[in-house]
């Protein structure tokens, strides 16, 4: 009778507990880690072996570039859960992440943890893309004497194909372009395009145009994408072409205005950049004034903007 009377008691502290949690899990959604990580820590100081907690306290972390804090819980969970892919993928990103954020010499002790637990989570969950698109990666960074392949990166792209096609010619996309066999890359691409045709597969083509020094391709690629999906963000993407390459300036005009009247937020690229790409656009029309108007917006908008403040100094000198 005292247990019963006891739990009684005890409940409503409970389902305060989990209200708390539930909250903290919203503003998780939301994106607001700095008000969900307190009400965590509080709920994981009560529940201290609670999985879920810690997990989304090592996805905070991670957020936050703490790749210690991330380490430490990815680890713990890895440790205790050892069939759960997803943990040992958090842990072996986290790592990897770390290794980035040292020099190379230190990153070399953290490379057979990385591999050991991308390759663990890969084989838990055969249909684990995140694990694999690391794993190609991994393998096409590293150097050879320190466990780099080209041969392996191509052994796992052939597995996301088996798990998603689109996945499978990115992947060896990526391969082939960073390679520097831009014409394969571009076949794979295009294939890619062809069976997903999402923003990402149009904007992968298109970057590699870019970094081949095609821009009219590279142009044409996402303007393309932009007839199709209608995303504001390639408005800014076709402006940005247009004026660091100077070409279809007009076109370029069209886009920047557009982006600008469509902007939020949501759209990743600040209004600063798209007054800055105006400014170059009519500088490179030679129309100095109006390009000095868009770059004083630029700096209005952003006074510690470096590449406008060197603009505004070419736009001068007209």
């Amino acid at each position: 009778m005292t247990y019963i009377v006891f739990l009684f008691l005890l409940s409503p502290f409970i389902a305060i507990a989990q209200s708390d949690f539930q909250r903290a899990e919203t503003y998780f959604e939301q994106e607001k880690f700095s008000k969900a990580q307190p009400i965590f820590e509080k709920f994981l100081q009560q529940n201290p072996s609670d999985k879920k907690t810690r997990e989304y306290l090592g996805d905070i972390a991670s957020y936050e570039k703490d790749w210690d804090t991330a380490i430490e819980y990815y680890k713990a969970l890895a440790a205790e859960e050892d069939n759960n892919a997803n943990y040992h993928f958090k842990y072996g990103g986290a790592l990897g992440m770390k290794a980035l954020s040292i020099s190379k010499v230190r990153a070399l002790a953290y490379i057979p943890d990385i591999k050991r637990e991308l390759e663990r989570a890969a084989d838990l969950d055969k249909k684990h893309i995140e694990a694999r698109w690391a794993l190609v990666e991994l393998y096409m960074q590293l150097p050879g004497i320190v466990g780099g392949s080209e041969e392996k990166a191509q052994s796992f792209a052939n597995q996301l194909s088996k798990i998603s096609a689109v996945d499978g010619y990115l992947a060896s996309g990526y391969i082939a372009e960073y390679s520097k066999r831009p014409e394969e890359a571009e076949k794979f691409y295009k294939k890619a395009i062809e069976i997903g045709g999402s923003p990402h597969t149009y904007e992968k083509l298109s970057n590699l145009y870019e970094t081949n020094n095609q821009p009219n391709k590279a142009l044409e690629t996402t303007a393309t994408s932009l007839k199709k999906h209608k995303r504001n963000q390639l408005n800014y993407q076709i402006g940005k072409i247009a004026a660091q390459y100077n070409i279809k300036p007009h076109y370029g005009i069209e886009c920047l205005y557009q982006y600008l009247a469509d902007y939020s937020v949501k759209d990743g690229v600040p209004r600063d950049w798209a007054y800055y790409r105006l400014a170059q656009i009519y500088k490179n029309l030679g129309k100095k004034e109006i390009a000095l108007t868009w770059i004083n917006k630029a700096l209005l908008e952003r006074n510690n903007f470096e590449e406008a403040k060197k603009e505004k100094s070419l736009i001068l000198a007209l």
